[in-house]
């Protein structure tokens, strides 16, 4: 309780309210929750409390959290410290990416025994083929975010994983999204799950949405004038390409704006700098590829702006998820080029209602009309002359408090 209240925690969200009490009866849990809805207390919480009041073996693993990303393992085990921070706990994250000392810890802990172990896929499955790994006691298998990894292939590891566990174990699985080969999935590692479903593939109400028609060269002036329009003091930009981030990000530099970026490409002492600034604050505006979509728990972000659009409608819900988490307010902009249009009509039919079109400023020239029909080229027919500056948020029936 200590850790909670140091945590911030008041009150519980919907998903934690339906989640913690089933694992607290020891079932099995299949939940789909929107990102930013508190799963990963949901899953902490109950985790901790029956570590500390039962007997367990401390010579061995006892709980097993698997995530797709670096990212997300070190976020959850920061989590969890400061959750267990007053209790005896142990825990560690392993991930790739690190250096000898950190598979130095990572195997004293992993053979002599752990009571949380947060990890990626790959790196758990290396370990336990070099013969040491200590699962004879596990008592506990949650899969975070578990869409996710098997969009990133990990599904084979994830099973290689699982064959090496006890039979006898209580299971926690959660996604964002439940496509079929999640329930597949699930069928072969649940047992008798209770379902818990919360509000997924629609943002918060409370998230101005506007999309701005523009030509692909016209993107990176648009940012730099929505920057500078108003003063935002924490903004994350999507782009669907490493190349993308890095030409963005040196076009900010120029522009004497404060801004880094966060891809694959970075060693992992850079990326987790560049995140750390920017949970801090000290770092304005961060661009990054979609690997901070899912999963990465920042409240304070008050505007995303979607440079490129997303490959489908659950990728744009959990991108502008990232900003109005608990009672905030935010805002999300996506640029839509010509031959992006289709892709943005299929998430506005996803939604439920069309994103309201903000007017490009008259100074940037034409504009593409939108027109997903006729979207694969941009022929001269296709345009529109730029027009006067509105970015008040008259269009969304919402004012930015």
């Amino acid at each position: 309780m200590e850790g909670i209240e140091a945590s911030g925690y008041e009150e519980a969200t919907p998903v934690q309210q339906q989640v913690i009490p089933h694992i607290l009866e020891g079932k099995d849990i299949i939940a789909s929750a929107q990102t930013g809805t508190g799963k990963t207390a949901a899953f902490l919480l109950p985790l901790i409390h029956k570590i500390i009041t039962s007997t367990h073996d401390q010579h061995t693993i006892n709980a097993l959290v698997i995530v797709p990303t670096r990212e997300l393992a070190i976020q959850i085990a920061q989590h969890l410290e400061g959750l267990s921070y007053f209790t005896n706990i142990s825990s560690i994250a392993v991930y790739g990416g690190g250096d000898g000392n950190a598979f130095i810890q990572e195997k004293k802990a992993l053979s002599m025994g752990a009571d949380i172990v947060v990890c990626t896929p790959g790196k758990m499955m290396a370990h336990i083929k070099m013969g040491y790994v200590k699962f004879e006691g596990l008592k506990y298998l949650v899969l975070d975010e578990a869409d996710r990894m098997l969009d990133m292939g990990f599904y084979d590891d994830i099973m290689f994983i699982i064959n090496h566990l006890p039979p006898q174990r209580q299971n926690l699985l959660f996604s964002a999204t439940m496509p079929h080969k999640i329930r597949e999935m699930a069928r072969k590692i649940l047992h008798n799950p209770e379902e818990v479903n919360i509000s997924i593939s629609k943002p918060p109400e409370k998230i101005i949405q506007q999309a701005f028609m523009v030509y692909d060269t016209q993107k990176i002036p648009l940012v730099l004038f929505l920057l500078k329009e108003r003063d935002f003091k924490s903004v994350l930009i999507f782009c669907s390409s490493k190349l993308s981030v890095k030409q963005l990000t040196r076009e900010l530099k120029r522009n004497k704006l404060n801004a880094d970026e966060i891809h694959s490409d970075l060693d992992q002492d850079k990326r987790e700098e560049v995140l750390i600034s920017f949970k801090s604050g000290r770092l304005p505006v961060l661009v990054a590829t979609d690997i901070l979509s899912r999963g990465i728990d920042i409240d304070n972000i008050d505007l995303v702006i979607n440079y490129d659009v997303p490959h489908d409608g659950e990728d744009y819900v959990h991108r502008i998820g990232r900003t109005a988490r608990a009672a905030a307010d935010g805002t999300a902009y996506t640029l839509v080029s010509v031959k992006e249009q289709r892709k943005f009509m299929s998430i506005e039919k996803l939604l439920g209602k069309p994103v309201p079109k903000a007017e490009v400023p008259t100074s940037f020239g034409e504009t593409p009309a939108y027109n997903p029909a006729a979207s694969s080229g941009g022929a001269p027919g296709n345009r529109r002359p730029g027009k006067p500056r509105r970015f008040n948020n008259s269009a969304s029936g919402n004012r930015h408090k």
